[in-house]
């Protein structure tokens, strides 16, 4: 029987095993040498797969926010580089062993911008909105926000323990007996959900990964708002 049109979009959904495999492999073989040896199988078996992904999220993601940029481009699109940045760090190994993708906010210019986020590494997936790292007058913007709309901060959360590295003291100029001190130490702010290889090369993926993104819209609409803009 031949292959429905559902079939086929569900097709392009799917990211398959061989992206896991491929990883495992760097991992034990992480060398230039090595990497430009196996570089066309690294564009078949994981950029296809991954641009493939989002490029089927686009519609899903749209109709959550028209505000959040969904780029399948292998080269400057929404796909993190494969390469890592080894200036600055005592680990001098040339490639990332797992697989990012940001749908960042259209006003966002980089990796600290809020947006949606999706990791994939053997033996580790997840996959959720906020935003990581903001720069200090973005942090200060959210956390006024919490203060001056505690019931909007409420509601965006809905009850669920946003995620993030936390402050062991109160941030400067806000009250240390505030009633939500725990989440004006937070440094970064996001709502994730875990998978796992099995999920993430299933024809569910994509559903979980929207349900996920949804989940978290509240609390982007709420980022969003803190710094000037729309959602």
């Amino acid at each position: 029987m031949a292959p429905t049109a559902s079939d086929m979009i569900r097709e392009s959904e799917m990211i398959g095993p061989e992206l896991f495999t491929f990883l495992r492999e760097l991992k034990s073989n992480n060398n230039r040498e090595w990497f430009q040896e196996h570089k066309p199988k690294y564009v078949a078996d994981v950029v296809e797969g991954v641009t493939g992904f989002i490029a089927a999220m686009a519609p899903r993601v749209a109709a959550i926010s028209e505000h959040i940029v969904v780029d399948p481009r292998p080269h400057g699109g929404s796909m993190f580089r494969i390469y890592r940045d080894t200036r600055f760090g005592k680990d001098k190994s040339p490639y990332k062993t797992h697989v990012g993708a940001q749908f960042r906010h259209e006003a966002g210019k980089d990796a600290h911008a809020p947006g949606y986020y999706m990791h994939l590494e053997p033996g580790r997936v997840f996959f959720g909105g906020g935003v990581w790292g903001p720069k200090s007058d973005a942090l200060r913007a959210i956390r006024q926000r919490i203060v001056d709309k505690p019931k909007e901060w409420q509601a965006a959360t809905d009850g669920m323990e946003v995620q993030g590295e936390r402050l062991k003291t109160a941030p400067r100029d806000f009250d240390r007996d505030h009633p939500m001190i725990e989440d004006l130490r937070l440094k970064s702010f996001f709502l994730m959900a875990d998978g796992d290889e099995a999920l993430a090369t299933s024809d569910g993926f994509a559903d979980a990964v929207t349900a996920q993104f949804e989940t978290a819209a509240p609390l982007m609409r709420f980022i969003a708002k803190a710094q000037g803009h729309a959602f």
